[in-house]
């Protein structure tokens, strides 16, 4: 059963990069249009070492979850263990 939710929110977090990716495509010739119009400089692009750090704080954060759910389960087959050896 935890496999489907994990697959459930892998699938949901894929969903949603995919859905920020169509929006940002779509409101690419908006925003630019209306930068021309109000004569405003578009902002830099981050560099190479900014996108490093937030894919490290990003990865950081799944390696985080993902660890307290492996420590959540192995809890849950020690403790249906010992009760399976006390029967």
């Amino acid at each position: 059963m935890a496999d489907h939710f994990q697959d459930a929110r892998y699938y949901m977090g894929r969903a949603v990069d995919h859905a920020k990716a169509g929006i940002v495509e779509e409101l690419e010739s908006l925003e630019e249009r209306v930068r021309e119009l109000t004569g405003t400089e578009e902002a830099p692009e981050p560099g190479r070492l900014e996108k490093l750090q937030a894919d490290l704080k990003e990865l950081e954060g799944r390696a985080s979850g993902e660890a307290r759910e492996a420590v959540e389960n192995a809890r849950e087959r020690v403790t249906a263990y010992r009760e399976q050896r006390e029967e």
